[in-house]
């Protein structure tokens, strides 16, 4: 595991726990929500920079580059539609789809890392 992997842990973790808890309290999406989902996705930029960096200084995947460009090209899109979706039905259930994008960016992260090495 590399320290990209541990960034997005630790943003779809709070997330989660943040979008989860404002679904329970039947809260509709806030600023606080979709910020945490920011938090993710900000997360993601920094895997891609960082991957960026790391292939155009010599290191070699040791996977399909085609799987792990997808998987990261696809958790990048996530947050985006969940905002989208969140700002269009302000209703409670919104948070619960913003809280599955921090679950679902870790999974994602973590299959990346098995991909690159």
């Amino acid at each position: 595991m590399d320290v990209y992997f541990y960034i997005v842990l630790v943003a779809g973790l709070v997330s989660t726990v943040i979008c989860l808890t404002a679904g329970i309290l039947k809260k509709a999406p806030s600023d606080t929500t979709i910020l945490s989902v920011a938090a993710v996705e900000l997360s993601l930029l920094v895997y891609l920079v960082g991957s960026i960096v790391r292939v155009a200084s010599g290191e070699q995947i040791a996977g399909e580059p085609w799987e792990f460009w997808g998987y990261l090209l696809t958790a990048l899109l996530l947050p985006v539609g969940a905002v989208y979706w969140a700002i269009l039905e302000r209703t409670r259930w919104s948070n619960f789809v913003l809280a599955a994008v921090g679950v679902t960016a870790l999974v994602m992260a973590a299959r990346m890392n098995q991909i690159w090495y």
